[in-house]
Parts: C-alpha cells; structure tokens; sequence
C-alpha cells in the first residue's frame, strides 16, 4: 500500500484554514476583530520563523470554541466550509488528489490544523483518513487544552508513526514508499522521512532545502 499525505493550509488550500476561521469568527461577532489579528499575526511569523510555541497558539487558536455550544458551533462550520474553504480549493488540488486516487493510493490528510476545522474539509476532498491535532472534549464541549501529541514538526512523525502502527504498518517500509506533499520547512522531520517528498508552494527555507535536495517542487496556484 502506498501512502499519499497532504498537508492542508497552503498545500490543498490556496490559504490557512485557522486564518479563515478566525475571520469566519470576526464576522459572527464571536471574537475581538483588533485582538485576533494582533495575536494571528504575532503567532504566524513566529511559525514562519519555526520558532512557534504549539501549544500557546492551540490555546488561542481553541479558545473560542469553548464559548458555544456544539450545534452553534456546528452550524457555523457548515457555512464556514462554504463560504470560505471552498472558494480556496484550486482545480489543480483537486486533480492531484484525484490522480493519487486513480493509482489506488491511500490518501491521509496531515495537518498541524485542529480536527474540529479541518474534519470537513478532508470530507470536501473525499478523504476518509485524517491526522489533526485533537481539540480535548468533556462532557460534550471543548476545553481549549489539547488531547495527546499536537500534529507539529516533530510531532507530525509521531502522530503518522501511531498511524501507522494503528493500521498494522510498520513506519519505515510505509514511508518509504510514501509521498508527502508539503508547502512549510515546519514539516521538514516528515518531508525528510518519507520516501518521495514534494514541496508544494515552498516557503523560502523549505525551497531552498527543496532545490539543494533535488526534491520536485510543484505549483498548485
């Protein structure tokens, strides 16, 4: 079995899904418009720089889902995905999943994104398998905190090592075969294990790595 992973934001998405929540949630009235974007932007150069702190930005980024209730917050993901994700969903995204499709491989969407985002989204492309970071959840709300590893950097390995190990695979022949489309040097510890990697719409330091290693890099604007 062969495995074709796709990172989401600015990968599949010609944008970042937290961003467009985010402003999905400036429209409701839920969040503070000044607040959000000073915090957004401080914590997106900060992943820029890889110098993120995962879990400062998961707080923030989970925080308002801990202030509705579920069929709220579900209503708003309906229009959300409508309105938002899938005028960022480009013809070719589509097709290069589809073309993985048609060659029978196993399509996973991995992404750093939470769950209760990104869910839809890897629906809207018709991919069953989705490895997210999981929003902690009790008593039927969100909590704000995280549950287990944030799917991140380092953390991405892990999270597709107990993929893997779920689905009775063992990590390196899986990966090896791989091919893992990524447009971010933050997933360089994931883009360097699998077997075929590609940069997609790279960042600046994830093309250079790409173009030192001989790596394809593909454009899906």
């Amino acid at each position: 079995m062969s495995l074709a992973l796709f990172d989401l934001d600015n990968t599949l998405l010609r944008g970042d899904s937290d961003y467009q929540w985010g402003q999905f949630l400036i429209a409701q009235g839920a969040v503070d418009a000044i607040q959000v974007a000073r915090d957004h932007d401080r914590y997106y150069a900060d992943y820029l720089a890889g110098r993120l702190d995962i879990l400062a930005f998961l707080r923030f980024q989970l925080e308002p889902l801990t202030r509705f209730d579920q069929a709220t917050l579900e209503d708003w993901r309906l229009r959300f995905l409508k309105e938002h994700i899938r005028p960022i969903i480009t013809p070719s995204a589509r097709q290069l999943v589809e073309r993985h499709r048609r060659d029978g491989d196993t399509l996973v969407i991995i992404t750093a994104t939470n769950r209760f985002i990104t869910e839809p989204i890897a629906a809207e492309f018709g991919i069953g398998e989705l490895i997210a970071t999981e929003p902690q959840q009790r008593d039927g709300r969100f909590t704000g905190e995280v549950e287990g590893v944030p799917c991140y950097r380092e953390g991405k390995v892990t999270r597709m090592q107990a993929w893997l190990a779920e689905h009775g695979l063992a990590a390196e022949p899986a990966l090896a075969t791989s091919t893992f489309y990524s447009d971010s040097h933050n997933d360089l510890p994931l883009l360097e294990r699998v077997g075929h990697p590609v940069a997609v719409n790279p960042d600046p330091p994830l093309e250079r790595h790409a173009l030192e290693r001989g790596w394809p890099v593909l454009r899906l604007d």
